[in-house]
C-alpha cells in the first residue's frame, strides 16, 4: 500500500510538472475595452509581432528620428547649461530655443503627414516568390476610429508608386469578450493570413469595399 501512494505522488507530481507550462501558455491578456487607446495599442503590437515573425523590420526611418529628436535634445542641454550667465546668454538662448522648435515640427509634421497610420516599416523579403515583396518592404497601417468596433489592418508595398493593398477589417469583439479577455493567437492567424495574401499577389481591386469579418 504505501508504494502504491507514493507512485500515485509521483505521477500527480509529473502531471502538476507537465501542466504547469501549457497554463502560462494560454494565459490570456485582460483590458479594459472602455480604454480606445490601449485597446489600438495591444491590437497594433499584436499586428506588429505577426507580421515580424514572416518578415524584418527596417529601422532606417526611426533612426533618422531619433537621430532628429536627438540633436533636439543636445541643442535644449547647450542653452540650460552653457557656462554663460544671463543677460550675455540670451542670443545662445535664442538660437538654441529655435532651432530646438524647428526640430520638434519637423519631427511633428513627420508623425503627421508622412507616418499617419502606419505602424511598421519591413526590410524587402529576398526569398519570397512575390516579386514586389522581394524589392520593396511591406508598409503595415491600422486603423480604429474613435467610437467604432472596427479595426482595419493594411498591407501595402512601401516606397512603390500607386502600391497594391491587401486590407481587413474585423470587430474587436471577434477577438475580446466582455470582460477584455484578448484573444491574441486569434488576432495573429488572422494576419498571418492576410499577409499570405500580398504574398500571393490577391491584392484589392480598386472600387472593392473592405472586406469584414464581424
Amino acid at each position: 500500500m504505501p508504494k502504491k501512494t507514493k507512485q500515485k505522488e509521483a505521477v500527480a507530481t509529473v502531471v502538476n510538472v507537465v501542466e504547469e507550462p501549457d497554463a502560462e501558455e494560454l494565459e490570456l491578456l485582460q483590458v479594459d475595452v472602455g480604454d480606445m487607446i490601449k485597446l489600438k495599442q495591444i491590437l497594433d503590437e499584436t499586428v506588429a509581432s505577426a507580421i515580424l515573425d514572416c518578415l524584418q523590420e527596417n529601422y532606417s526611418w526611426d533612426n533618422v528620428k531619433l537621430g532628429l529628436m536627438t540633436l533636439a535634445c543636445v541643442f535644449a542641454m547647450v542653452a540650460q547649461f552653457a557656462p554663460i550667465s544671463f543677460p550675455e546668454s540670451r542670443p545662445l538662448l535664442g538660437v538654441c530655443c529655435c532651432i530646438y522648435f524647428m526640430l520638434s515640427g519637423v519631427l511633428q509634421f513627420i508623425t503627421t503627414f508622412i507616418d499617419k497610420d502606419c505602424i511598421l516599416i519591413t526590410k524587402p523579403r529576398e526569398e519570397s516568390k512575390n516579386a514586389d515583396l522581394q524589392k520593396y518592404g511591406v508598409r503595415v497601417r491600422s486603423g480604429l476610429p474613435r467610437f467604432s468596433e472596427f479595426f482595419t489592418v493594411i498591407l501595402e508595398y512601401q516606397g512603390m508608386p500607386d502600391s497594391p493593398t491587401v486590407e481587413q477589417t474585423w470587430s474587436v469583439g471577434q477577438f475580446f469578450d466582455v470582460e477584455g479577455m484578448f484573444d491574441e493567437v486569434g488576432l495573429m492567424n488572422e494576419i498571418e493570413k492576410l499577409y499570405e495574401r500580398l504574398e500571393a499577389g490577391d491584392y484589392e481591386s480598386k472600387g472593392d469595399g473592405k472586406k469584414k469579418m464581424e
